[in-house]
């Protein structure tokens, strides 16, 4: 029995065989589809910006407000490592009104503040996280009225900011951001042509957080 079974098993192989080999000759074989490319942050983008701003003070006369503007920049990647340059400008309605009821009203505001700042970010595919810093400015209006006049002075402050942030790519070429600045700008002399020696003002400093949408060429 053992003869004949190892015969018979034999016999099935030598007649599977060419079979087998058929098959195998038939089948085709296909590469597999390439991996999606690892997102790359190099290159410029513009995009659009907004956000929210307050003095780093208390009480009254503290400027609070809202801005919106632009923003354009450039990065260059080198394996995780982000470094870019950006510049944004916005206009702005941070501002504060105090006085004596009645009497005197003084309202100090920034009409338009902006930045001009490196970056240097890690990114982890889509997702961007950096901090950011450099030059700031913002144009402020100092204001006052009593007995039906009103009189005012412009000044453009400039300093110095600093930040953190993150950004995502969301689609091809889209990006979405937010951000945290803390901007500290050199104080100024108001009213120097109308009141001898002017009215000084100290380091306005102020804190804002933005949001942004970038487009990326």
């Amino acid at each position: 029995m053992r003869k004949a079974l190892v015969a018979a098993i034999g016999l099935a192989a030598i007649g599977i065989a060419p079979a087998l080999a058929a098959d195998l000759a038939a089948r085709t074989y296909t590469k597999a589809p390439p991996l999606p490319p690892v997102n790359n942050w190099s290159g410029f983008y513009i995009g659009g910006m907004g956000g929210y701003g307050q003095e780093d003070a208390s009480g009254p006369g503290t400027m609070s407000g809202g801005f919106g503007g632009g923003t354009l920049g450039y990065n260059w990647q080198m394996g995780s490592l982000v470094l870019g340059v950006e510049t944004d400008a916005a206009g702005g309605d941070i501002s504060a009104s105090t006085g004596i009821a009645g009497l005197a009203t003084g309202t100090a505001k920034i009409d338009a503040l902006g930045t001009v700042r490196g970056r240097v970010g890690y990114a982890i595919d889509q997702v961007l996280l950096y901090g950011t810093g450099g030059f700031a400015w913002a144009d402020t209006k100092l204001s006052v009225s009593t007995l039906g006049t009103t009189i005012s002075d412009s000044n453009v402050l400039t300093g110095w900011t600093a930040g953190a942030g993150v950004e995502v790519m969301f689609a091809p070429k889209w990006s979405v951001k937010a951000e945290y600045l803390y901007r500290s700008l050199s104080g100024q002399t108001y009213f120097a042509n109308v009141i001898p020696g002017g009215i000084p003002t100290g380091t306005l400093n102020v804190n804002s957080g933005q949001v942004g949408v970038n487009y990326h060429f």
